[in-house]
């Protein structure tokens, strides 16, 4: 059985808390807790930044009497990630059932731009298969 990936299967504050560190670059656990809507304790916070370093995903340096946290993984790797994650779960890792729903006019609105784009992408992607 392959090994899951780390960064899968993150719980909402958990994914809260990864937005708002990567938003911020890196932070410490105030700054982190001040980036959240509805935010827990500072102890709570301080126990999932923990946590999320313990799986990987942020790494600390000390900065005083502080510990500074920032993302272990670049942004587009956890959105490669996330994506696959998404993929897997919910279009049982189809990548045209994922489009299908990204096309899908009540999920979303594409301008001409945003279209254009996609068949460019998609031109790409028949090339790189040749």
């Amino acid at each position: 059985m392959p090994k899951r990936d780390p960064r899968d299967g993150l719980g909402a504050r958990e994914r809260q808390i990864m937005d708002a560190v990567y938003r911020l670059g890196e932070a410490s656990v105030a700054e982190v807790l001040a980036e959240l809507a509805d935010p827990p304790s500072y102890s709570s916070v301080r126990t999932m930044v923990r946590s999320l370093e313990a799986k990987g995903l942020l790494r600390h340096r000390q900065e005083g009497i502080r510990y500074v946290y920032r993302p272990a993984h670049s942004r587009d790797a956890a959105k490669t990630s996330a994506l696959k994650d998404l993929m897997r779960t919910f279009f049982a890792g189809s990548a045209a059932a994922a489009v299908e729903a990204i096309l899908d006019p009540s999920v979303a609105k594409l301008s001409e731009d945003d279209l254009d784009r996609l068949e460019a992408l998609i031109r790409q992607a028949r090339d790189q298969e040749k």
